[in-house]
């Protein structure tokens, strides 16, 4: 048997297993849906029907008397709760009133507010918005309000945290699925505005945090209009499509100019590419979960990685200090001197990952240091709270020296830093870039207890209240700030590997607030990173998500030294072996 699995592991897996078809839900394959890409279009025939009805929907004011049967109101009704709504929250409800007295109530509601808005505008304007007819209220056989249950809170709802009024819109689109229903069953459908919302929720008895959008008339029309009533009474033109359409930004003049990228993340051929080929293997699609995701992004780069490499970073900071470490500023070197031996456990991961390491003395104590690289800072640097970390010219000449060895190396490139008080920093850089008050962003540290806490955010506040430094602050100018030496050349280092087409794995706090810092130069870094770990850091959770990455690992890490993201890159590999060997379907 071990004869049988050795000689089949060297081999080319089969590409020809039956693919497992799901009983529910989407049975299509991403090889079919590839070779027919407008497989899921209506016919001609169809789609025709449909660019009808959506030029002839009109909002009716004139109705007849005759009733509406039951079974085509409920068809309308029905279409309405089919339409699409955020997070799939539904909130839309549909009170059919039937009471006379309501609806005569409604249109008085109508009445008094048409007038009202006729007197705030110029007489000419008033008297012409008085000759038309805004509702059939009082005409309609059936009246219908759209009501939006608001109750549930806003961050409950997928979609609606950062857009908390798309349940409204929700509602509109149901309202619009109801319209053009009616109008090819050839009912009807006018929608009335002219009510103070809370007139109109009082006569319905809505309770708060319910809302409606107004009232719907509903019956057979009374007229045939030929195009949109206000147009054709010369209230208003219809704009041409040239007119409403626009292109990536709004052309005004004094507009802030667009983010400059020179990096471009993947194309969509690459992306959809890297997802297709996965859908072919033999086991359920995303059945590795977040490391499936991870893969294809990383496919999507390049060919599948084989190995990698460790960018290790490290220097002595001036806000040590300050008294914002448990350890003495003379661990820096001793482990970095381990590191360059292989021996420190960033480097003892890399190398049991199969990842090279190269070490990159950024300013350590004892320097320079046989067997790594330097790149020390020229100018004399400050502790954060009192002046500057680095001068811009050392700055952009740290952040040149990263991009030339993220450009030089293979692989996965896995970010790494050594440097006593980095936590302070990287808080520091945190709350710059983010707007974060420093009581959200600093966090423990190793070994640290509550002094040093109040000391870490004490040095914080006031590097921030001194430098002014916040989110729209030039990234390079909040950098030399607030940061150090190791961030500047590993912010480097992801810009260089990008320009080289290199997958980057973060690691801690610092090497994720170093990739902020590159993509807040270059947007397109963000499609080639990947988030190893999240650790035990305060801030570390708030940098993931804004950099919209999800991690790897939770292991409540505080190694730094590249330790997580050495173990995240690890699996990497692992999983892209595990593929290259998985059978396909056919």
């Amino acid at each position: 048997m071990q004869e049988l699995l050795g000689a089949s592991s060297g081999s080319s897996p089969r590409s020809d297993w039956a693919r497992p078809v799901p009983t529910v839900g989407d049975p299509s394959a991403a090889a079919a849906r590839a070779a027919d890409p407008r497989g899921w279009a209506f016919d001609p025939a169809d789609i025709d029907a449909l660019d009808r009805i959506l030029r002839a929907r009109r909002d009716i004011r004139r109705f007849r008397p005759d009733p509406v049967p039951e079974e085509v109101v409920t068809e309308i009704l029905a279409a309405a709760h089919a339409a699409p709504s955020v997070g799939h929250s539904q909130p839309w409800r549909f009170i059919v009133i039937t009471d006379p007295s309501i609806r005569d109530h409604a249109a008085h509601l109508a009445d008094r507010m048409r007038l009202e808005q006729a007197y705030q505008l110029t007489p000419d304007r008033g008297r012409r918005l008085l000759d038309l007819k805004l509702e059939g209220l009082r005409e309609a056989p059936v009246g219908i309000v759209v009501a939006c249950d608001r109750r549930t809170p806003a961050a409950g709802v997928l979609g609606r945290a950062t857009f908390p009024d798309t349940d409204l819109w929700s509602c509109a689109c149901a309202i619009e699925n109801m319209w053009l229903t009616a109008r090819a069953h050839g009912v009807g459908m006018g929608w009335v505005t002219l009510f103070d919302p809370a007139d109109l929720a009082s006569l319905l008895g809505l309770p708060d945090g319910v809302e409606t959008l107004g009232w719907l008339c509903l019956g057979w029309p009374d007229e045939r209009p030929p195009e949109p009533g206000l147009q054709r009474h010369a209230w208003s033109a219809k704009q041409s499509l040239e007119d409403v359409v626009l292109r990536d930004r709004w052309p005004a003049e004094d507009a802030p100019a667009a983010p400059a990228s020179h990096l471009r993340a993947p194309s969509p051929d690459r992306l959809v590419g890297a997802t297709d080929e996965a859908d072919r293997l033999l086991t359920p699609p995303e059945s590795l979960g977040v490391l499936d995701r991870a893969l294809n992004r990383i496919l999507a780069v390049g060919p599948a990685p084989v190995g990698g490499t460790l960018v290790l970073a490290a220097a002595d900071h001036p806000v040590a200090e300050l008294g914002v470490s448990a350890f003495p500023v003379s661990n820096t070197a001793e482990v970095f001197r381990a590191a360059v031996a292989g021996q420190s456990l960033g480097a003892a991961s890399a190398l049991t990952a199969g990842l090279e390491v190269v070490a990159v003395d950024a300013g350590v104590t004892g320097g320079p240091h046989e067997g790594a690289r330097s790149e020390i800072p020229q100018d004399p640097r400050g502790n954060l709270r009192d002046a500057d970390a680095m001068s811009i010219a050392d700055t952009e000449r740290l952040l040149a020296a990263g991009r030339r060895i993220g450009r030089e190396s293979d692989g996965l490139v896995v970010l790494g830093e050594i440097g006593i008080g980095n936590t302070t920093v990287a808080s520091a850089l945190a709350s710059a870039l983010t707007g974060v008050d420093p009581g959200e962003t600093v966090g423990l540290g190793a070994g640290s207890d509550a002094a040093i806490l109040a000391t870490k955010t004490d040095v914080v506040r006031r590097a921030l209240a001194r430098t002014g430094l916040g989110p729209e602050s030039d990234p390079v100018t909040v950098l030399a700030g607030l940061g150090g030496p190791e961030f500047a050349i590993l912010a480097g280092v992801t810009l260089g590997a990008v320009e080289a087409g290199r997958p980057v794995v973060l690691d801690g706090l610092a090497t994720s607030v170093s990739a902020l810092v590159a993509t807040r130069l270059e947007p397109g870094v963000q499609a080639y990173l990947v988030a190893g770990q999240v650790s035990r850091e305060r801030a570390h959770e708030l940098v993931l998500r804004r950099l919209g990455l999800e991690p790897l690992l939770q292991l409540r890490m505080r190694a730094g030294e590249g330790v997580g993201g050495c173990l995240a890159a690890s699996l990497i590999l692992q999983a892209a072996q595990a593929r290259a060997r998985t059978g396909r379907t056919g």
